[in-house]
């Protein structure tokens, strides 16, 4: 019996008057959707003078390519940046963003295709006795009557001007947008978490230095005190040195302090309670050699955020498509086919067959300014993204200046303060043996020790500065996500 429908639809739509009304409705779609929509072209990036890396050399490989397994050589560090890739509250909540794009991408696709749906009715209606002799018709009784029916219905909106194709690309623009946004999460991430690491391996020296300064400066307490009953010097300078000793004691706990601190800083990223965490220690690090940055073409290729703003771009100038085809009529195919029978015996029978096939079109006329306002928004949005790009390409080209710049200073920072070290350290142990022969007074070595620790709290800060500015160079050229696979996937 499902057959026999079947075969009755068959032969409507091969008809010769459907073939040509089909056929009429390809070359309309195929020709108007270009009046209402107009093709994406990809927004010239001015990348000229962005980019004043004058005083480093081009190459054709950036370190943006580099995965970050290959720039952080602590086996600890990877551990830590693979616990915060997993558990990251911040990354997981961009993840599932990205299914939400993607669901929203199905359904603009699946709206370009016919809905399809079943239904079954049965219905018995019986009249009043007082119904049956309105209007002068007598009294006899109307028996009552029942129907039965079958059927399947579709309905589909031929899209003429292009106004679901460009919902669907919009959305798909905005798809990838997300994926974008959560590769610059997971490079912001990276760097965040090695940063945070280098913090505390800093902090954890400038504690053992400090806790080394305190044993000195006791030391210094009981030769002093030796001095003072030998009559070398008065009593002002062991008052001194005691002083001396308490300065470098009290800035203990506030080092403990900022190292708790930074560990719950770290715990969180890694989206843990915060607690303890492992670490190596900071003479074990080495600083990012290679400041191959690449030419400005491969920054707006590697910056995630570059990319999402582009995309961006694409899905507003998708939405504008979209508002100004709202202006044309819709035109609409409705069909409905099945059984209907006033007996439950004759519903499948071929007499019971209808079918039906219906062709609206809609023209809007007067909606109070609806789609005029929205195609108003819609450029004013669209206008937004593209200043919104050309604001991302300026911030990425500094963010790199800045890194580079940095990173140049830390190493001629770190060179200048290593002499000045080897100076200092010599100037200590010259003040304390000429304190013993009575030659010098404490200020000089007070002076000296004062000034000695203040460069190897210097030295390590740069030391710190140095790495940190080698992982603010890596995030700022995009580096941290594996971009081949990306692009073998977008390519499928």
């Amino acid at each position: 019996m499902i057959n026999e429908l079947k075969n009755y639809l068959t032969d409507f739509m091969l008809s010769r008057h459907y073939s040509t009304l089909i056929a009429a409705l390809v070359i309309t779609v195929s020709l108007s959707s270009c009046i209402a929509t107009k093709s994406y072209e990809q927004p010239e990036m001015q990348t000229k003078d962005l980019y004043p890396f004058e005083q480093v050399e081009m190459d054709s490989t950036t370190l943006a390519d580099m995965p970050w397994q290959e720039v952080f050589n602590d086996s600890q560090l990877r551990d830590l940046i693979e616990e915060a890739l997993e558990n990251n509250l911040e990354l997981r909540s961009a993840i599932e963003q990205i299914r939400v794009a993607e669901a929203d991408f199905y359904q603009g696709r699946m709206s370009m295709l016919p809905t399809l749906s079943l239904g079954a009715n049965a219905s018995y209606n019986e009249q009043s006795d007082n119904a049956n002799s309105l209007g002068g018709m007598g009294t006899g009784s109307i028996p009552a009557s029942e129907r039965y029916s079958v059927s399947a219905s579709s309905s589909w909106e031929l899209d003429v001007w292009g106004k679901l194709t460009s919902a669907k690309k919009a959305s798909y623009a905005a798809l990838l947008q997300a994926e974008a946004t959560r590769r610059a999460v997971q490079t912001r991430l990276i760097a965040q978490v090695a940063n945070t690491y280098y913090r505390l391996l800093a902090l954890d020296e400038q504690l053992e230095i400090t806790k080394e300064t305190v044993e000195n400066r006791r030391q210094d307490v009981e030769a002093i005190r030796s001095l003072q009953e030998s009559g070398l010097v008065t009593g002002v300078s062991l008052q001194q040195s005691i002083a001396n000793r308490y300065a470098a004691e009290v800035t203990l706990p506030e080092l403990r302090q900022q190292i708790t601190e930074q560990e719950h800083a770290l715990s969180i990223l890694l989206g843990r309670s915060p607690g303890d965490i492992e670490r190596s220690s900071l003479d074990k690090q080495t600083v990012i050699d290679s400041l191959a940055t690449g030419v400005p073409a491969q920054l707006l290729r590697n910056r995630p955020d570059i990319i999402a703003a582009e995309h961006s771009f694409r899905s507003a100038f998708e939405l504008t498509n979209n508002a100004r085809a709202q202006f044309y009529p819709s035109l609409q195919l409705t069909a409905e086919g099945g059984y209907q029978s006033l007996q439950t015996d004759d519903l499948f029978q071929p007499g019971s067959i209808f079918y039906n096939l219906i062709a609206g079109v809609t023209q809007p006329i007067f909606n109070r300014g609806q789609n005029k306002a929205q195609l108003k928004r819609s450029k004013a949005r669209q206008q937004q993204a593209k200043l919104e790009l050309r604001s991302t390409v300026i911030n990425a080209s500094s963010e790199v200046s800045n890194a580079l710049s940095k990173f140049k200073n830390a190493e001629e920072k770190k060179e200048l303060t290593t002499k000045q070290l080897n100076a200092l350290e010599n100037a200590v142990e010259y003040s304390r043996e000429l304190l013993q022969y009575g030659e010098a007074n404490y200020t000089e070595v007070l002076t000296a020790q004062q000034n000695y620790l203040s460069a190897q709290l210097s030295d390590i800060n740069n030391q710190l500065q140095q790495l940190t500015a080698g992982v603010e160079l890596y995030r700022a050229l995009g580096g941290g996500w594996n971009k081949n696979i990306i692009q073998q996937n977008e390519e499928n």
